[in-house]
């Protein structure tokens, strides 16, 4: 090798680094530049969960308060999800286009009502009717974002069984008579 070549490698190598570093993060795809329409879904469910969030501190009921925390944490959940696997968006359409929003409109109602001190039959009935509806929400939420994982469970649990069978079949199950 010729003394020319090593300056030749270190400068190459110094620009193909300065390239990766200038050229990376134009490259790199978001979900924005992927999906714009999900994005947006997305920026929109984080905005209403942040106003279900907030119902937190303004509703006086102590079960409400910790319902409202549940449904809370399983929004931000499902989005979470949906962020690090878009193609499971198709699953929640109905959630963030029409459970969320419905669900933040009942929520300030409750809290209007609620602040307003009404005491008539009618605002004592809806009040109980919203309470019981949250637990409902909490609940679905809940069962929403485990059917966003159903899939995967049965696949890794058919996964699982398979390796426990090989583990047995190649002498490596504890369980087993491992002591030959």
């Amino acid at each position: 090798m010729s003394v020319g070549a090593l300056p030749s490698l270190v400068i190459g190598a110094a620009a193909f680094g300065a390239g990766e570093l200038l050229l990376h993060d134009k490259t790199k795809k978001t979900l924005r530049d992927i999906n714009r329409n999900l994005y947006d879904v997305l920026v929109e469910a984080k905005s209403q969960n942040k106003q279900v969030a907030g119902m937190i501190n303004k509703v006086n009921d102590k079960e409400m308060k910790n319902n409202i925390k549940e449904i809370s944490e399983s929004i931000d959940k499902i989005i979470e999800t949906v962020e690090k696997n878009p193609n499971k968006h198709k699953n929640v359409n109905n959630f963030f286009n029409y459970y969320l929003p419905v669900t933040l409109s009942i929520l300030n109602k409750y809290d209007e009502i609620e602040n307003q001190g009404l005491t008539t039959e009618e605002s004592a009935k809806f009040m109980k009717q919203a309470q019981n509806m949250t637990k409902k929400i909490n609940a679905a939420f809940k069962t929403q974002l485990a059917n966003l994982y159903q899939k995967d469970i049965v696949d890794t649990d058919a996964e699982m069984k398979v390796f426990d069978s090989m583990l047995k079949a190649d002498g490596y199950d504890s369980s087993s008579d491992f002591k030959k």
